[in-house]
This record gives structure tokens, C-alpha cells and sequence, in this order.
């Protein structure tokens, strides 16, 4: 590699786009490809199949899948010409924390079977790039693990509320001493969809004892077999299955969550503005509108057409997160436009996993906050503050 160069006055983005040009000039081309839609198709050839099912499969007929891209395309971004944009921020302010972009890295679980390291590789990547990382119950590496490779970076827990209460604090308890600054609790998996693509590999990574780092090592969890699990797997992984989730949980069940932690709490999977409501008169500190990638409830509203009316619904009395179909960086732009306060990034920073590890993610990664730098100043705005329904026209 060249040099690094240095434009005085460039933005960083800018500086990134340059650097690579100036590689260029020695003859070297990015190390992985640019277009997520050449990462994609990268992580596909090097990703065993039932792998890559499991990562870029949907639930039924993944209609919902192919409406969260559609969605955005039906939103165009409208530039402002001559707005003095030289000098832009990307920065926001999220649950008291000043972070580089609105952007933070969504709990994909089973991160070990996209590479070895799994899920440690990502968390020294968002801590590189100053990116939250939110961490999946159903890890590779256990949430201690992840938050030593994270230091002092920001960090969210996730949280699939089971049936065990006892265990479901343990989780809890864990991550708090680890560090971790929110928890975000997934609502939309207390049944698991009919999965056309896992289906037909005949392929649950929990039932083969994958992405039970967490369990395994959890006290309270132990506490219920016979046996450890490195003397009886098996009895494990029953054990885990009877115990992972719970249908049964409703609204009122929230105050036991609320009442066994010191973290803001976070409801992922809200779709509907009656219940961005409900979380609002709840006291949880946020919500994150999704339809968990489309792989939950096939022929589902897609999340960015859900959006706008889950903000109007709750207004300020929390903060609105957005997560399902993120790829490039004119997706955030007109998810916060139509008002999340920040999104989460899933598949684009899995394939970089699957396609170079730790150098993989953080290529994806800061890659994505270049474009986002550069794709805020063509739009005539120099902060989120500017970035509004104004900027955007819905296309017929």
C-alpha cells in the first residue's frame, strides 16, 4: 500500500475515497469488494450453503425480504444545491453517548459459522471504528469474551426473553458486569418462522450446538442439567431448546424487566404504532422498528414503511431506532429522514465477516460512514439536524 495521504480540509470521507485512488496508482485495488452486492455473492461462494441459507434466508416465500429493499426504492432523495457544506458532522448523541455516526451493528447471532473468530472479530472492528456493536443471546463467543476484545467501546446487549426468569436475570446480570450499556430486548422471536431455505438443509444451528456460548456458560443455566455441557451436549441443548423462548409474554410482563436491571431498555421488532405506544407508556427508554430482516413473518409490512408511523406515534417520549434492509448509505440517509435517531446495520457487515474477518468488517464498516459522509454533503446538509422529510419525495 501507498503512502497514507493526507488532503488538508478533507472530510473522512473524502480521505478514504482518495486513499484508494492513490492505491490505485500503485496498482492495488481494495482488498474486498466495494458493492454489497459483489460482498454478497463473495460471502455466498465462501460460506458452507447451509451457512449462507441461514444468513441471507427469510421467512415463507421472503416476500418480506424483497419488500424492506423496495421500500426504500420508493423513497428518492431530493439535493440542495450551494448549502456550505465543506464542514459536516456525522455524529449523534444516543442514550447519552456521543457516537461517530448513527450507526450501530445489529445482533446477528451464530457469528461462528461465518468465520472462526465470529463475533470477537466484529467487536474489535465496530471498536476500531467507534461503532456500537450489539451483541446476540445466541453468540459464538460468550459476552464476557466479546466485551474484553471491546475495551472501553460502546457495546449493547441483546436479550431472547425465555421462559426461565431466573436464567433470563443471569443474562442480564452478565452483561451489566461486562459493561454492556443497553439491553435490547427482540420481541418477534418468540416463535420461530417457517424458514424455507433453513428447511430444506434441515439446519438449526442450536440444535448442533452452535450459538449457545452464552448458555453454556451461565451459571444459573448450569444449574439445570445433570451434567455440564462438555460431558453431555445433548442434554444441553434440550435443555436450552425447552427454555429459549416464551410465547406466552405479554405487556405486562415488561415491569419484571424493568425491575431487574439498571440498563435503558430497547424493544426490537416493533411494528405497529399501537404498540410503539405501549412501549412509550410502558417507560422503556426506545424501540427499533423491524421485521427482524424479513425473517419472521413472511408477507409483514416492510420496516421503512412502517417507520414514519411509529415515530409520529411515540414522538419524543422515546427514541426511535431502525433496523431491516440497510445497505448503503443512502438507506440511512432516508431512514432518518423519516425519523430514526439511528439504524442497525446486519448483513452488509456479515458478509465482510465471511469474506475477511476482523479486516472484512471493518472495511464494510468504514467504507459505509465514507459514502454516508460524502452522500450527506451532496444532499446540501452538514448535520442530522438538516436531514428531514424535505429531503425526500415518495415516488408513485
Amino acid at each position: 500500500m501507498m503512502q497514507e495521504a493526507s488532503l488538508p480540509g478533507a472530510s473522512p470521507g473524502m480521505q478514504r475515497q482518495l486513499q484508494i485512488y492513490l492505491n490505485g496508482l500503485a496498482g492495488e485495488k481494495p482488498p474486498f469488494p466495494i458493492a454489497i452486492e459483489a460482498l454478497e455473492a463473495r460471502a455466498r461462494e465462501v460460506l458452507r450453503p447451509e451457512a449462507a441459507a441461514y444468513l441471507f434466508g427469510g421467512a415463507g416465500g421472503e416476500e418480506t425480504v424483497r419488500a424492506n429493499r423496495e421500500a426504500f426504492r420508493r423513497w428518492r432523495l431530493v439535493p440542495r444545491m450551494l448549502r456550505g457544506v465543506g464542514r459536516r458532522d456525522l455524529s449523534v448523541e444516543l442514550l447519552g453517548r456521543r457516537l461517530p455516526a448513527p450507526v450501530l451493528l445489529a445482533p446477528i447471532g451464530v457469528q461462528g459459522m461465518l468465520h472462526p473468530e465470529g463475533e470477537l472479530a466484529v467487536a474489535r472492528a465496530a471498536a476500531a471504528v467507534g461503532v456500537p456493536f450489539v451483541l446476540s443471546t445466541v453468540s459464538s463467543q460468550s459476552l464476557e469474551a466479546v466485551a474484553e476484545a471491546m475495551g472501553a467501546a460502546p457495546r449493547w446487549f441483546q436479550l431472547y426473553w425465555g421462559r426461565d426468569p431466573e436464567l433470563t436475570v443471569s443474562l442480564i446480570r452478565r452483561a451489566e458486569a461486562a459493561g454492556y450499556e443497553a439491553l435490547v430486548v427482540t420481541l418477534d422471536t418468540t416463535l420461530l418462522a417457517w424458514r424455507d431455505q433453513d428447511l430444506a438443509h434441515a439446519y438449526l444451528p442450536f440444535l448442533r450446538g452452535e450459538g449457545l456460548a452464552n448458555y453454556f456458560t451461565d451459571p444459573v443455566f448450569r444449574s439445570r442439567l445433570d451434567e455440564p455441557p462438555e460431558a453431555n451436549p445433548t442434554a444441553a441443548i434440550l435443555t436450552f431448546a425447552r427454555v429459549f423462548s416464551n410465547p406466552d409474554l405479554t405487556w405486562d410482563d415488561l415491569a419484571f424487566l424493568k425491575e431487574n436491571t439498571r440498563l435503558p431498555i430497547l424493544l426490537k421488532g416493533i411494528l405497529h404504532p399501537d404498540d410503539a405506544r405501549r412501549a412509550a407508556e410502558a417507560g422503556v427508554a426506545g424501540v427499533i422498528v423491524s421485521n427482524h430482516g424479513g425473517r419472521q413473518v413472511d408477507g409483514a409490512i416492510a420496516a421503512l414503511e412502517a417507520l414514519p408511523a411509529v415515530v409520529e406515534a411515540v414522538g419524543d417520549r422515546l427514541t426511535v431506532l431502525f433496523d431491516s434492509g440497510i445497505r448503503r448509505a443512502a438507506d440511512v440517509l432516508k431512514a432518518m429522514a423519516l425519523g430514526a435517531r439511528a439504524v442497525l446495520l446486519g448483513r452488509p457487515y456479515a458478509c465482510g465477516l465471511a469474506v475477511g474477518g476482523e479486516d472484512g468488517v471493518r472495511f464494510v464498516l468504514e467504507n459505509l460512514l465514507a459514502e454516508l459522509d460524502l452522500a450527506l454533503g451532496l444532499l446540501g446538509c452538514r448535520s442530522w439536524d438538516e436531514v428531514d422529510r424535505s429531503v425526500l419525495h415518495e415516488s408513485s
